[in-house]
């Protein structure tokens, strides 16, 4: 099937400001291969669009009333299947953001971010890919791993379930490296990098690229 044949993956937007909600429609709309087909004023009236008609991927806003967007991609994350969540804030690597990782967020995005590089994260994540760059990822475990050693005996013992190639992936991985990157730097596909990745989140009960490195810092291997 080309690329005109596939159909469209449907996104929801959830923010509880309805002009940010329009402007993110106007934006993805013009790509032909995303579809906003919902949007909601806050994560209880997300949650509930989602089990009427279910989306591919949705982007969050953190701070909205009734239910935030913490405790909404918490429940998301905990439908089966459960949709890729991109939280959307004003400040970069807040504490919203890092609770918003822990609970599975696959990544984040600024507000301002630049129209072409919010459509190419949503299009990343639906692939599998991360949406959140080294730098980031980096100012994120610096402040999740700041307060205490007490989680380096856990992630070690996680970390010993992996065989060695999921933990050359994982390593890889905790450096922000994107799919492509592992592939290249490990001489294997995309294809098998994916399937490494899965048994690695499995394995390690991580829903996210940040939970992993997290974890792999833990572990002193990165």
């Amino acid at each position: 099937m080309t690329n005109s044949e596939s159909v469209p993956s449907r996104v929801m937007l959830v923010d509880d400001d309805p002009l940010v909600r329009s402007g993110l429609r106007l934006l993805l709309g013009g790509d032909r291969d995303l579809d906003v087909v919902a949007d909601a004023g806050n994560g209880r009236e997300a949650l509930d669009a989602h089990a009427a008609d279910p989306v591919d991927v949705v982007l969050m806003d953190l701070r909205m009333p009734v239910m935030d967007g913490i405790a909404a991609t918490a429940e998301f994350k905990k439908l089966d299947p459960a949709p890729p969540v991109i939280v959307l804030t004003t400040f970069d690597a807040d504490d919203y953001v890092v609770r918003a990782l822990a609970v599975g967020a696959d990544g984040f995005l600024l507000k301002d971010t630049p129209p072409a590089d919010i459509v190419a994260a949503v299009k990343n994540v639906l692939a599998g890919q991360p949406a959140l760059s080294p730098s980031v990822t980096a100012a994120l475990i610096k402040q999740v791993v700041s307060n205490g050693d007490h989680r380096a005996a856990p992630a070690e013992r996680a970390i010993a379930e992996l065989t060695e190639r999921e933990r050359d992936v994982a390593t890889c991985l905790a450096g922000g490296a994107s799919n492509a990157e592992i592939g290249a730097e490990l001489y294997m596909s995309v294809a098998t990098v994916k399937a490494h990745i899965s048994h690695i989140f499995a394995k390690l009960g991580a829903s996210n690229r940040v939970q992993v490195a997290i974890m792999m810092h833990d572990a002193g291997l990165v």
